[in-house]
């Protein structure tokens, strides 16, 4: 009942509101978003153990997954930054700046809408395909299941709860990879790279996404501790079982530089177990990002870090600030180079 209640929440109301889910009642498990039904139909998942064909994403020429086992270690954080970072770049094959986009799929507990200040944005229009337009800002294009969750009359979402089973996951899963136009209708290239942000763990989003769409490469993300470490494992074994490359590892909050030295003080633990499983499992470390204040002021006002740059936040991060921007920079480079070459 509370998986149908708000089903008919986020599609219904959203047609009546902007027009736009005109077929949201119709064959919930089928289409859980209520998008308007499209000719060209979406890959499927085959009910019976059958072949798997992946396929592109439309518009997108590289995806790039960053990924987790364990919630709670900044993996949404560092896929905003990163994904900004990586559109900063002007790669010399390009000789332009790279198109990137950020594509959320949380689908129980998106990020994406407040890292981006994006929470009380209105919901999301449709070409006359049927498609759903990201909704843009910083000039980066996104989408997340958070713009389509239904406001509360303060024009908030954060009390809204999806309550779908696994088969719901998996197709509105679906639906965000091939029913939204990266493209801007048509007017736009498209894109170089779309960074998506999965939600911890190695479940029904992470197979989904793994088993229907090329994946050209995949950021793990941890933080020092050995519970978060345990599952570094778990989460590129997924990934090789389903033919993805691992671009790197990160870790995330690997120290801090407190303002009045400089010297790194390891709060969350020695780094060495991370560094250690990398090498044995043969993945290479992207980098280590300090434990910096204004990392997490920044995403929890919707502004990235990694685009401020005032002189009084970098008098108050002192040298750990200056540090994890550089990281981040170098990562994306790596990043860059890691999928150009396949």
């Amino acid at each position: 009942m509370l998986a149908a209640k708000l089903l008919q929440q986020v599609a219904c109301r959203l047609g009546l509101r902007a027009k736009l889910f005109s077929s949201a009642c119709r064959i919930q498990h089928e289409n859980p978003l209520g998008l308007p039904r499209r000719p060209d139909r979406a890959p499927q998942l085959p009910r019976r153990g059958g072949p798997i064909q992946k396929k592109p994403i439309p518009h997108v020429k590289k995806v790039l997954a960053v990924a987790s086992g364990k919630g709670g270690v900044g993996k949404s954080t560092v896929a905003v930054n990163l994904a900004f970072s990586l559109a900063m770049l002007k790669p010399e094959s390009l000789g332009r700046r790279v198109r990137v986009g950020i594509l959320d799929l949380d689908i129980f507990g998106p990020s994406v809408p407040m890292l981006m200040g994006l929470q009380r944005t209105d919901e999301p229009l449709l070409t006359s395909a049927g498609a759903i337009l990201p909704i843009t800002n910083h000039g980066l294009p996104t989408m997340s299941m958070g713009y389509l969750l239904p406001k509360s009359e303060s024009g908030s979402r954060e009390d809204a709860a999806v309550v779908w089973r696994g088969l719901m996951v998996q197709k509105a899963v679906q639906q965000l990879l091939f029913d939204v136009d990266w493209s801007d209708a048509g007017h736009g290239p498209g894109l170089d790279i779309l960074v998506v942000d999965l939600p911890p763990g190695t479940g029904d989003v992470q197979l989904t996404l793994g088993q229907l769409v090329v994946v050209n490469g995949a950021v793990i993300v941890s933080t020092p501790q050995d519970v978060a470490l345990a599952d570094v494992r778990r989460g590129i074994s997924m990934f090789r079982k389903v033919s993805v490359p691992i671009t790197g590892t990160v870790l995330n909050q690997s120290y801090f530089v407190c303002p009045s030295c400089v010297t790194p003080h390891y709060v969350f633990g020695s780094p060495t177990a991370f560094r250690t499983i990398a090498t044995s499992l043969n993945v290479p470390v992207l980098g280590e990002l300090p434990l910096v204040k204004g990392v997490s002021t920044g995403g929890d006002g919707g502004v990235p870090y990694i685009l401020t740059a005032s002189k009084e936040q970098a008098d108050e991060d002192s040298a750990g600030g200056a540090v994890w921007r550089n990281v981040m920079q170098e990562m994306a480079v790596n990043v860059w180079q890691a999928l150009e070459e396949r």
